[in-house]
């Protein structure tokens, strides 16, 4: 085991240091930020001056390696636009997006795993038929659309849910949230309910499909010939068996559905690092755009480390495998 988790956490550092090396490239190749921060009508010395703070007179190569040194140092930057560490400024945001994620991996796990167990067991009900159709609606239609239909719906024609903001705000362990007053469930669950709905679908179906498969296995049908129960049988063999490929895409999910809340903080103007990331494209503020889509990167290769991990103590032939 300990080398499987050595040889995950080179390939993680290969993969993190290539991913920074073309994000890096990516966005400094791309548009001038001086542009957009000063006026129009200034000066060539006072937009020299500003070119030169910000170190963009020099060769891309040697911008990246300057970027590399100042992470390095736990420097990440400082905004261009709100003229404050970029680190301070996306770790601000991250409460309001981490909350908001959290509630959707939630809504997603508690209605899409139950869900797709009853599509699996019954495949040929009504009931199976109607959820599997919703399954599909939740990750093929766009899901700015569908927001938009809930604001439509529920904060326009109803009244009963705000139609964006983040609420009264209050404590949990120290920490400044939504979650913890009425106001900020209110305004919370409709853009989760919004942002759970491709995960929900995904999951809904995977469910299913090993499920249906599952139960026609053989170990099912010798667990029914000794007398257990169907309850028993799915939660104690069959779902163990179809935790595999649960765990990897739900592991996969919880990074896109962090990553990828843009759309949704955007329709919902919740005030999370995606209503950041979009702010700061509009205004080419590189440092934050940078630090945004390294922290991505991060993200997902710690979740695939982690995925790995669950998924080598679930499967031990994974770590059998690795050790060859």
């Amino acid at each position: 085991m300990l080398a499987f988790l050595i040889r995950r956490l080179l390939q993680a550092i290969v993969v993190v240091f290539a991913m920074s090396l073309i994000v890096f490239l990516g966005v400094y190749a791309i548009g001038n930020p001086i542009d957009v921060l000063i006026d129009p009508g200034a000066t060539q010395a006072i937009r020299q001056q500003l070119i030169e703070q910000y170190g963009l007179d020099q060769p891309l190569w040697q911008q990246y390696l300057t970027f590399l040194g100042n992470v390095a140092h736990g420097d990440l930057g400082k905004s261009m636009v709100y003229n404050i560490s970029v680190t301070s400024l996306v770790f601000s945001r991250l409460p309001a997006t981490v909350e908001l994620v959290a509630v959707a991996v939630f809504l997603a796990t508690a209605i899409g795993i139950p869900a797709g167990l009853y599509a699996g067991y019954r495949p040929k009900s009504l009931a199976a038929r109607a959820i599997m159709a919703l399954s599909v609606l939740g990750f093929s239609v766009p899901t700015f659309w569908i927001g938009m239909l809930l604001i439509m719906a529920f904060a326009v024609n109803l009244g009963w849910l705000p139609s964006g903001g983040r609420g009264d705000l209050g404590e949990i362990f120290g920490i400044h949230t939504s979650l913890a007053t009425a106001d900020g469930w209110r305004h919370v669950i409709m853009p989760a309910f919004n942002l759970s709905l491709f995960m929900m679908g995904l999951l809904i179906r995977l469910t299913r499909a090993g499920m249906v498969e599952a139960m026609q296995a053989d170990y099912v049908k010798f667990a029914r010939a000794q007398g257990l129960p169907d309850r028993q049988i799915v939660f104690s063999h069959v779902m163990r068996n179809i935790s595999i490929p649960i765990v990897t895409v739900f592991g996969l999910e919880v990074g896109s559905t962090l990553a990828f809340a843009v759309v949704t903080e955007s329709v919902f103007n919740w005030p999370g690092v995606g209503k950041l990331i979009i702010d700061s494209i509009l205004q080419l503020d590189r440092p934050v755009m940078v630090t945004y889509l390294v922290l991505v990167v991060i993200l997902f290769v710690l979740i695939n480390l982690i995925v790995d991990i669950v998924y080598a103590r679930l499967d031990p032939r994974v770590r059998l495998k690795g050790g060859k």
